[in-house]
């Protein structure tokens, strides 16, 4: 996969770049992220990007010109155009999923109050990360790449993300390692049973558990195995 970032601030991705899975995935060959400032292409002698909006009203907005001529050069028939904006959908573990399946990613920052309405129209998506305004796309760009570079193949094992929260409409099973016991906390003898089935059942309970007291809008919307049903009317009689 190749994902372009087209950001005002191309310092701020240094970081993301190169720790952790990402740099790990990016040294695999998995993807490939380039980071284009499109201050680069404005016209003028001083660079600039924005302007005053027409009508009045506070703040500078990004004009047309230099963040479409630089776009310009990195679409391709094959790219997903995504503007990073509080107005756009909401992003969620499933659209990462369909994210991951894209060849190549364009994502657009942002930056000061907003963007001249014309950038749009070269968009095939608009996301949000969540109901509050951030001073740039910067962040909420590495976050939606960050959740589709670790569903790519080679990035991590499968198995690591087969239960991830959300993946299916449920919160993750609580996690546990050495010691055994802290502090006079134990870890749940099932998990230490080496049962591999009854291993697996806790685990489902304790998702669906979690789930229902946590985020129990999720549940509205999960299909539910016979087994799963079975174990809802026990959580809901015993919770």
């Amino acid at each position: 996969m190749k994902i372009d970032i087209l950001s005002l601030f191309p310092e701020m991705f240094e970081g993301f770049l190169h720790t952790s899975i990402i740099k790990r995935a990016i040294d695999k060959g998995v993807v490939e992220i380039e980071i284009h400032n499109f201050r680069d292409f404005a016209l003028d002698k001083h660079k600039s990007v924005d302007d005053t909006p027409y009508g009045g009203g506070a703040g500078m907005v990004l004009k047309c010109q230099p963040l479409l001529d630089c776009l310009k050069t990195v679409v391709t028939k094959d790219s997903l155009v995504i503007l990073m904006s509080p107005q756009g959908m909401r992003h969620t573990q499933h659209y990462a999923e369909k994210l991951s399946l894209e060849k190549h990613l364009v994502i657009i920052c942002g930056h000061y109050e907003g963007f001249d309405e014309r950038i749009r129209d070269y968009v095939d998506v608009e996301l949000s990360i969540g109901d509050y305004v951030l001073t740039g796309g910067e962040l909420g760009s590495m976050v939606v790449a960050d959740s589709v570079v670790r569903l790519l193949e080679g990035a991590i094992r499968e198995s690591s993300h087969e239960d991830d929260s959300f993946t299916n409409d449920l919160l993750e099973y609580p996690q546990y390692t050495k010691p055994a016991e802290y502090e006079g906390s134990r870890v749940p003898d099932v998990l230490l049973s080496g049962h591999h089935e009854n291993i697996r059942k806790w685990r489902l309970y304790q998702s669906l558990l979690k789930t229902k007291r946590k985020r129990p809008d999720l549940l509205e919307k999960h299909q539910f195995t016979k087994e799963e049903a079975e174990m809802m009317r026990e959580i809901n009689k015993n919770d």
